[in-house]
């Protein structure tokens, strides 16, 4: 607990400036371990839908057992706030004491839920794209198609990385905004292009109806499916999930609003179809790719104790070394 009984208010410019890609990756493979070896309190994600704003609320409680203090996170998803000048999504974290309950630290959300969405994403190919995967597809050129190339760069001896956007503009603007890393960039105008001959293909989508097709994805291909975090939302035709191994976050979020949530409830899918939660393949408890020729899907919906891992972090250091500002809230 901070002195006086104080709490903690973090930046977003702080944020920034004591946490990068490299230890985020570290801090979310260790969250999903964890996860894997039962040690994560996290119920789903609970939704407030505000169709009428054509957007929805997310509030995201953890805890991971032994850990200094639990997490919840509030978070939004407006997609037509690019055309108002704001980010698509934003998000507060409260970091509180798991012993009293006392708010020790309220943080800006944003760029941790950016950056730990692209740290798993690096994280699951790790242990499920080719080691030898050099060439990048990215589907959707947002804000996340940035963090997700950024933290598989990290990992992997990339060359060439493919971007599509529903608009030919938006391809361009990524390329330039990219342009300090030694890749070379191909703008494509269809998502077929985009995706053949891709070894890690990255889907950052709203979409509510498939956009990937499995007649497109070259054997031994990784697919990190990012963009389907609610009811309703899908990236891919269902042909890909059916030949390919799907490896989820967590049963109980992905079967509601990750990438199999419509097979699921149009009774295409089951649990016994999944492979295997991350975390699983992290402890050991199954293994990841076996082969060079297999294709293999991690569906993404991001999890809360990704936002606890980081935002411990982030505190401590913050703390440490004298940021932020100490305020009495309670």
């Amino acid at each position: 607990m901070t002195k006086d009984n104080k709490t903690l208010i973090v930046s977003r410019s702080h944020v920034e400036k004591f946490i990068d890609i490299k230890t985020a990756i570290q801090c979310v493979e260790n969250a999903f371990l964890k996860h894997g070896t039962h040690q994560a309190r996290m119920p789903a994600k609970i939704y407030l839908h505000l169709e009428e704003h054509s957007g929805d609320f997310r509030a995201m409680p953890a805890y991971l057992e032994g850990g200094a203090s639990c997490v919840l996170k509030w978070v939004n998803v407006h997609p037509g706030n690019v055309k108002k000048g704001l980010p698509t999504v934003m998000a507060v974290l409260i970091l509180s004491d798991p012993k009293t309950g006392f708010p020790l630290c309220i943080m800006d959300g944003t760029y941790v839920t950016s950056l730990r969405t692209g740290a798993a994403g690096a994280v699951a190919a790790k242990y499920l794209a080719r080691k030898d995967s050099k060439v990048v597809s990215l589907v959707g050129c947002g804000e996340q198609a940035s963090t997700q190339l950024k933290a598989l760069y990290e990992l992997f001896d990339i060359k060439i990385v493919k971007v599509w956007g529903h608009e030919p503009l938006l391809a361009e603007s990524f390329i330039k905004k990219m342009n300090k890393f030694p890749l070379e960039f191909i703008p494509v105008d269809t998502l077929k292009n985009c995706v053949k001959g891709g070894d890690i293909i990255v889907t950052t989508t709203p979409s509510r109806r498939p956009l990937i097709k499995n007649e497109w994805i070259k054997k031994g291909a990784h697919i990190n499916a990012i963009g389907a975090d609610a009811p309703g939302k899908q990236e891919l035709e269902f042909e890909v999930l059916k030949n390919a191994k799907v490896i989820i976050d967590d049963w109980a979020q992905a079967s509601h609003s990750g990438e199999i949530n419509v097979p699921i409830r149009k009774g295409l899918l089951a649990r016994k179809d999944i492979y295997a939660e991350l975390g699983q393949i992290i402890a050991g408890k199954k293994k990841g790719r076996i082969n060079t020729d297999e294709i293999t899907v991690f569906d993404s919906t991001g999890l809360a104790i990704q936002d606890l891992v980081v935002a411990e972090l982030i505190y401590k250091t913050v703390l440490k070394k004298g940021y932020g500002r100490l305020i009495s809230i309670v």
